[in-house]
């Protein structure tokens, strides 16, 4: 079958199966209901963000059963956190299968050496606790599917040739992210769908996995820098919160992005796309621009890392008060 036309195929029948899902999701009552936490002010069906698990099936069933470990691993988390979508589920569960099923993309990767135990478990824990970072980052219309292709646009681009990973996989997620886009990247209150935790911590798995790969076969983990503007709102907002002694299981709206949505009134399009922007600027120019050594690479990141740090702070400083004050008025 011609290339092409492969993938006007996938994504048709992509779209076919979201709007099939909405039907499933509307006939079960499966919404997210708005509450004093939320950035949204009415009920919207949630785990539209299936269609990037249904993708990589979809994908599959194309090219063949490539990843076999991976498509269980992802399957397991993606299905877990549906299931925690519809039905609150303890965080021991969600933690157990997520380490589960990391260790299943590890197994792919040809990584799981458990002579190098320790290693192997730090490796584990950096890879399940970026999936909740990204998980952490769903908040507003159109920011995980936006950013999701800020991530997967630029691996397509490093891996044209498909030397580190089935660049058809890249693709067939890049398709299932414009899916979801049409129905998510939306202005506040006009979205038909929300990720769910199905949709964050499958996408988030996916482009680990894949990223994975290519630190792997590089043996350059400042790949990662590819979701550095994630990284630094999601991990500095942890820190944040640790400082003012919260419980970091508990919903809030401390990050930079739903500061600005919700306290600063900046519309969810504009914002999900600053984000997806800044990702793409740092990641092109990382691929384009930085000197391809080790040093380079290490300097750029550092210094990428160091800007975005200072920003966020500065961002903080001026504008926390803001959500200080709405604490405030939930109390009254």
């Amino acid at each position: 079958m011609n290339t092409y036309l492969t993938y006007g195929s996938i994504f048709v029948i992509l779209l076919a199966l979201e709007l099939c899902y909405f039907k499933v999701a509307d006939h079960f009552n499966i919404i997210d209901k708005p509450n004093e936490r939320s950035s949204h002010s009415t009920n919207v069906l949630r785990g539209g963000g299936i269609i990037f698990l249904i993708g990589v099936w979809v994908w599959s069933g194309f090219f063949g059963f490539q990843y076999p470990w991976f498509l269980v691993g992802l399957t397991l988390v993606a299905g877990v956190s549906f299931v925690d979508d519809i039905h609150s589920l303890p965080d021991s569960v969600r933690l157990v299968v997520q380490f589960v099923a990391a260790s299943m993309a590890f197994y792919q990767l040809g990584i799981l050496h458990w002579s190098m135990w320790w290693i192997i478990l730090l490796a584990l824990i950096i890879y399940v606790g970026a999936t909740n970072v990204i998980n952490f980052m769903d908040g507003i219309n159109g920011i995980t599917a936006g950013y999701a292709l800020a991530v997967l646009v630029p691996l397509a681009l490093v891996n044209m040739k498909g030397i580190f990973v089935e660049q058809s996989l890249i693709i067939s997620t890049i398709l299932a992210s414009l899916v979801f886009c049409i129905f998510n990247f939306r202005p506040k209150g006009k979205a038909r769908c929300f990720a769910g935790d199905v949709g964050s911590i499958g996408i988030a798995f996916i482009m680990l996995f894949l990223l994975g790969n290519v630190i792997i076969k590089t043996t350059d983990i400042t790949w990662l820098i590819f979701l550095l503007v994630y990284g630094v709102d999601g991990c500095l907002t942890i820190v944040h919160r640790i400082m003012l002694h919260e419980n970091l299981g508990e919903a809030h709206r401390k990050h930079a992005y739903q500061i600005m949505a919700n306290e600063l009134k900046i519309g969810h399009v504009k914002v999900a796309s600053l984000y997806m922007v800044m990702q793409l600027v740092i990641s092109l120019g990382f691929i384009y621009l930085c000197p391809n050594t080790m040093l380079a690479h290490w300097l750029y990141l550092i210094g990428a890392f160091a800007v975005l740090a200072i920003v966020y702070i500065l961002f903080m400083k001026k504008y926390y008060h803001l959500h200080e004050e709405y604490l405030a008025s939930l109390k009254k």
